[in-house]
C-alpha cells in the first residue's frame, strides 16, 4: 500500500502557532519534505517544525523549487521534486510538506498536491495561520468590519493588481512588499490615503519582528506584509 503526502501549513513563525492537528500528522509521518530555493539554504518552516515536534528518526528531505524567471527551469524543479515524493510513497511512507503561513495561500505545495493526486496517490491539506491574520492580531488591527471587504495581493512581481485593490476594497493585505514601499506610497496617494493607513508587518514570529509604520529608511526582510485600512478604524 503506497503511503500519503501531507501538505501542512505551519504558520507564520512561532511554533506556538503551529495547530495541533499539524502537531499530530507531524509527528506521525516517517519523513518531512520541506522546499528550498537554493540547495543547502536554511528552511524556515522546518525550524518551526523543530521547535514544536521531536523529528529524531524522521527521513529530512530538502525539495529544490527554483525562483528562476525561466519556466522551464520552474517545472523541471517541480517534477523532480514529484518524483521524489512518489518514491517515498512507493516505499509505503507517509510524508509531510511543510509551508509557512497557509497552505493556500502563495505555497510551494499547491502544485505538488495536483500533480501528486494526478499520479493517483492520496493527498491531505492541513491549514496553518497566514502571516497577515497573525501580525493584525498582534496589531490590533481587526482585518474586516461589517460589510468590507478584504484583498489579498502580492507585489513580487508586479503591482498590475495594486491599483484594482485599492479601487475595490476598504482593506489590503499586500504581501512580500517588502522592496515596494515607496510603490505602495504613491498608489496610497493616488487614493488619498495617509502614511498611517498602513501597519508593516515584518518577520512575524521570526527574529528581527517588526509591526509599525512604514519607515523608508528601514531594511525589510522578504517576509514583510503591509495592511493598509482605507477607513483606519472609523465606522462605516
Amino acid at each position: 500500500m503506497s503511503g500519503k503526502v501531507f501538505g501542512i501549513g505551519v504558520g507564520p513563525g512561532d511554533p506556538e502557532l503551529l495547530t495541533i492537528k499539524a502537531k499530530c500528522m507531524l509527528e506521525d509521518v516517517a519523513a518531512i519534505a520541506y522546499p528550498v530555493n537554493r540547495k543547502g539554504e536554511d528552511s524556515t518552516a522546518l525550524e518551526i517544525v523543530r521547535g514544536a515536534v521531536d523529528v529524531s528518526g524522521k527521513r529530512i528531505i530538502e525539495l529544490l523549487f527554483s525562483m528562476d524567471p525561466d519556466d522551464r527551469v520552474r517545472r523541471k524543479c517541480r517534477s523532480d521534486a514529484v518524483k521524489e515524493l512518489a518514491e517515498i510513497l512507493e516505499e509505503g511512507s507517509d510524508v509531510a510538506m511543510v509551508t509557512l503561513g497557509d497552505v493556500g495561500v502563495y505555497s510551494t505545495y499547491t502544485y505538488v498536491d495536483e500533480e501528486i493526486k494526478n499520479l493517483g496517490y492520496e493527498t491531505e491539506v492541513v491549514p496553518g495561520i497566514p502571516s497577515f491574520c497573525s501580525g493584525a492580531a498582534k496589531a490590533r488591527i481587526p482585518l474586516m468590519i461589517g460589510n468590507e471587504g478584504l484583498a489579498v495581493i502580492s507585489l513580487a512581481k508586479n503591482n498590475n493588481s495594486l491599483e484594482s485593490a485599492f479601487s475595490g476594497f476598504e482593506n489590503i493585505v499586500v504581501m512580500k512588499a517588502w522592496n515596494s514601499m515607496e510603490i505602495l506610497l504613491e498608489v496610497m496617494k493616488k487614493y488619498g490615503l495617509k502614511e498611517d493607513n498602513a501597519t508593516v508587518i515584518s518577520n512575524i514570529g521570526m527574529e528581527g519582528e517588526y509591526i509599525g509604520p512604514i519607515d523608508l529608511e528601514r531594511k525589510y526582510g522578504y517576509f514583510t506584509t503591509v495592511i493598509v485600512k482605507k477607513r483606519n478604524g472609523e465606522e462605516e
